[in-house]
């Protein structure tokens, strides 16, 4: 599972056109539809339940956004570098995350929460069906009685057909990148490799340093996901494309899902 690294010095450059505003209020809307709505008197049992554990959260902007709309927010990444970009903008503003430096396989809490979110393909970059699955009986060790997991997944329609082998380039002032996807057929997995051009801070000068990175990325299928989500000890609730927010079909690029936490029996690791 890769780390961003030298990308993270850049990631809110390159994604600045990415709908977080949007996808936050859709997390909101889902929690509002599907979320439990009993009536807890505990004080700790009443902020559990408004917590809300963003898994592979990078630099946070979705974190800050669902935090400033009054929920309790945990971040998780294994990227120091991410994290640390989180960290500083966290410190910038008047909000209390909590960011946690972890392995989405195997990310420990103290309590449980009410929901966890994990969106922008974090889970595609688990490349084999063991560690999704192990990562989904944490969520569902974790979550709240009846607590939400929302989350998306890019398909492998998108992977083989879309972006497959293509190249990718965008250029900024600052900074430019260059992205080149070659897509393995038999192991339904896409490589892509990083290279970006990233201007100095020395003042006066015009030169740029250059960095490479590689990453993996496996599309996974609706029906794959469903029969994790269950073996996992979790409830599948809906699913649907995340472009349109209809129904999932056989072009769907990127689907999002919703599931409970549905007891502890099945979560054994």
């Amino acid at each position: 599972m890769e780390a961003y690294s030298d990308f993270a010095r850049v990631y809110d450059i390159f994604m600045d056109e990415t709908p977080y505003a949007e996808w936050c209020d859709l997390i909101i809307d889902l929690l509002k539809k599907y979320g439990t709505h009993e009536t807890i008197s505990d004080e700790n049992l009443k902020q559990e339940k408004n917590t809300i554990l963003d898994l592979g959260c990078g630099t946070g902007t979705l974190t800050q956004l669902l935090a400033r709309k009054g929920y309790d927010m945990i971040g998780i990444d294994n990227s120091q570098e991410v994290l640390q970009i989180a960290i500083e903008k966290k410190e910038k503003s008047d909000l209390d995350i909590l960011y946690l430096l972890q392995d989405m396989r195997e990310f420990e809490l103290y309590g449980t929460v009410g929901a966890v979110i994990s969106v922008c393909d974090s889970l595609n970059y688990l490349l084999n069906e063991e560690d999704i699955l192990t990562t989904f009986r944490l969520v569902n060790n974790y979550l709240y009685p009846g607590g939400l997991f929302i989350f998306d997944f890019n398909t492998v329609y998108k992977y083989e057909v879309v972006i497959g082998d293509a190249t990718i380039a965008e250029n900024r002032e600052d900074c430019s990148f260059i992205w080149e996807n070659y897509y393995h057929e038999n192991e339904e997995i896409n490589e892509y490799d990083l290279t970006l051009f990233v201007k100095n801070d020395n003042e006066g000068t015009n030169s740029f340093s250059r960095f490479e990175e590689t990453h993996y990325q496996r599309g996974y299928r609706i029906e794959q996901i469903k029969a994790l989500i269950e073996t996992a000890g979790l409830e599948f609730i809906t699913a649907f494309d995340s472009d349109t927010h209809d129904t999932v079909n056989p072009e769907s690029e990127r689907i999002y899902v919703v599931a409970r936490e549905h007891g502890k029996k099945n979560t054994a690791l």
